[in-house]
């Protein structure tokens, strides 16, 4: 298994880190304001040489006089916890008459806030109001905080032209969330027409800026041929940028590519590797191949109880080959007490999906009354749905139990 596309939600500015080294460059570019105060360029060099506190100390008293870039600053150091507290009641509390006095990273902050529900409550349909003001001024963020809300339908109704309207203008403006998203448009005809070659170029454009969730759905596009020729080396270079970003599926399908030897030497220990990374953040399809890992000693040392634990996991998430290798370590004895009853609870989770070699094993629980009352019925019933599946032996046993 390898996985493909996957369109999580549209992706904005990571919302809960602030630059303070974009800030100062917005407000600095701002026009002056009538009385602004010297206290604001002190407190930017006391940022410049990391003295938030006094950041903090020069800003306060230029942000109480009414010096917009003072109030902006201010409001993100108590946005970032730098030199203060984190207080995100103090951050809205400033951030707003900077918004109001004209400050555009202020109105996109605004935004954020009201959209979260941060310091105040959530109030979206503000929230908008404030992205589009700042949108309409050029703020690359805010465009693409205000094509989200119309590809949401959140704070303003459903439109997904226009999502991509905006999506764009920030996209060609640099902004790498934007990139992806316009690309996540393309690529699943939302707002415009389905364009593979599209979606390819702004996944590319986002992927090069670092954007982990593009690296990796251009990784899948060079391994489908999807808008792009296929090429398992590029893809292989995507998917680790996007893997040592920390995308699962992205190092799922680098394992898979080095258990494989797709687009790299065939490299057992490398694969366990990224199993294991991706089996660590959940993923069930790596727990699985993790725990066949450590039962088959492939790439990592010979280890039941390893394997055990991982089939559980993927188990528990609903993998039936998972479920079904778990049962039987129960019934051997490896890597756990053996237990029946265990054993053909696993075998029922998994002949429940289908799972044709459980529904034999079902069976001949129930036949023999190893881990479950024995019940010919269910024994019959359950050997016949495998024998459906051309399990050999659940036709043979069905056979068997019928001329009794």
């Amino acid at each position: 298994m390898v996985y493909a596309h996957e369109y999580p939600p549209m992706i904005g500015l990571a919302r809960l880190v602030v630059s303070l080294a974009l800030v100062l460059a917005l407000s600095l570019a701002a026009p002056l304001i009538a009385g602004a105060r010297a206290e604001y360029a002190d407190g930017a060099r006391a940022v410049a040489r990391g003295d938030y506190a006094a950041a903090l100390r020069e800003w306060r008293p230029a942000a109480e006089a009414g010096d917009a870039r003072a109030q902006l600053g201010l409001a993100t150091l108590y946005a970032t916890g730098r030199g203060v507290a984190k207080d995100d009641a103090q951050a809205l509390r400033w951030y707003r008459p900077a918004a109001e006095a004209g400050q555009v990273a202020a109105r996109y902050m605004l935004g954020l806030y009201l959209d979260e529900g941060r310091g105040v409550a959530a109030d979206p349909r503000a929230a908008v109001g404030w992205f589009r003001r700042a949108a309409e001024a050029g703020h690359a963020g805010a465009q693409n905080a205000l094509g989200m809300a119309y590809n949401a339908g959140r704070g303003v109704a459903r439109d997904a032209a226009e999502a991509v309207r905006w999506f764009r203008r920030a996209a060609e403006a640099g902004e790498a969330n934007a990139q992806y998203n316009l690309a996540n448009a393309y690529d699943d005809g939302r707002g415009v027409t389905r364009d593979p070659v599209q979606a390819a170029r702004w996944y590319r454009a986002a992927a090069e800026q670092g954007q982990a969730q593009a690296q990796f759905n251009l990784g899948v596009a060079y391994s489908t041929g999807d808008g792009v020729t296929a090429d398992r080396r590029q893809a292989i270079r995507w998917y680790r940028a996007a893997a040592e970003q920390g995308i699962a599926q992205a190092q799922f399908n680098l394992a898979v590519a080095y258990d494989k030897g797709h687009g790299v030497p065939q490299d057992p220990t490398e694969a366990a590797h990224w199993y294991q990374r991706a089996a660590e953040q959940g993923l069930a399809q790596a727990q699985y191949n993790l725990a066949l890992s450590y039962e088959r000693g492939e790439g990592v040392r010979t280890d039941y109880e390893a394997a055990a634990r991982w089939y559980r996991a993927a188990a528990r998430q609903g993998i039936p080959q998972a479920q079904f290798n778990l049962g039987n370590l129960y019934v051997e004895g490896r890597g756990v007490e053996r237990d029946y009853v265990k054993a053909t609870h696993w075998y029922r989770l998994a002949a429940e999906q289908g799972h044709a070699s459980s529904q034999y094993n079902l069976g001949y629980s129930y036949e023999h009354g190893e881990g479950a009352p024995r019940d010919l019925k269910k024994a019959i019933f359950w050997y016949r749905k495998a024998a459906q599946q051309g399990n050999g032996r659940a036709s043979r046993a069905v056979k068997r139990l019928s001329n009794n």
